[in-house]
């Protein structure tokens, strides 16, 4: 907005009460219109007809159990006289609850009848009570509710932008985790391993023909003697001990060897059979 001009000396004796377009206003003009609502001022918001009559026991201390009838009912009704001056619409509801404590008060004026003491019908503002002692129990709900705190409006979730190098860096490794790299490959190793099973060609009739030469050498050979190797039993592997034992079998069988025992739990013997002359 460009500077305003200064004023000429007459000016400064008479002060503006006003700046139009740079130029001093001394004066409000005649055709100057201002509506009657233009500038308004509510100190008091309420929500409803209930608020409004909450507010007014509430702000009187009065007990809420024992609401004096004429005194509140006359402060609403100063009340909603303002609001019907200036919105007819929203006075409606105001209304209605106005005839409401008028319609109680009335009730509590009236002398009772017979009938009345009889059922003991109840005192006339407990609806009344029981609708105002619910409205307030969600009230104070919503306010605590309300200050709990909330994104955007009590706080702001802070936004980090990292910016990745371009160079990829490595992760130092110690000697202990080496070791403990190999450890677990072992252990894995121990876990896949395979047993290779070999295939190896025996014959019966040459282990048969091996027994007959051992046996034209000596009488009587015990049975373990015959699978004994160089240094024992232990030093034969056991498919050789296998087919030895079926050569046996066999040549028992063709009645080439016998076998023999003395008594009962004594050693095995194995000889050359006996063939008459």
């Amino acid at each position: 907005m460009p500077d305003a001009a200064p004023l000429p000396p007459e000016a400064l004796d008479d002060p503006a009460i006003a700046r139009l377009y740079g130029e001093p206003l001394t004066r409000l003009p005649n055709d100057l219109y201002i509506p009657p609502d233009a500038l308004e001022i509510f100190l008091d918001a309420f929500e409803g007809p209930l608020d409004l009559l909450l507010y007014l026991i509430r702000k009187q201390n009065f007990n809420i159990l024992d609401i004096p009838m004429a005194q509140v009912t006359l402060q609403y009704l100063e009340y909603v006289e303002q609001i019907r001056q200036r919105n007819l619409e929203l006075a409606a509801e105001y209304l209605l609850m106005a005839a409401m404590l008028i319609e109680i008060k009335s009730r509590m004026l009236l002398p009772k009848r017979q009938d009345d003491l009889v059922e003991d019908v109840g005192d006339p503002r407990a609806e009344l009570v029981r609708r105002l002692l619910d409205y307030e129990q969600i009230k104070s709900a919503a306010m605590a509710l309300g200050n709990v705190p909330q994104e955007g409006r009590d706080f702001v979730r802070p936004q980090l932008f990292v910016e990745q190098g371009l160079t990829q860096t490595w992760p130092e490794v110690d000697p202990w985790d080496l070791q403990r790299a190999w450890l677990d490959v072992l252990r894995r190793a121990k876990l896949t391993q395979h047993h290779r099973i070999g295939r190896q060609e025996l014959s019966v009739r040459e282990h048969m023909s091996a027994i007959l030469r051992t046996l034209q050498s000596q009488r009587f050979v015990e049975f373990g003697d015959l699978f004994a190797g160089q240094h024992g039993v232990a030093d034969v592997p056991r498919p050789i001990v296998v087919v030895h034992f079926v050569a046996m079998l066999e040549l028992a069988k063709e009645t080439l060897i016998e076998i023999t025992q003395a008594e009962p739990f004594a050693p095995i013997y194995v000889r050359l059979a006996y063939s008459p002359a």
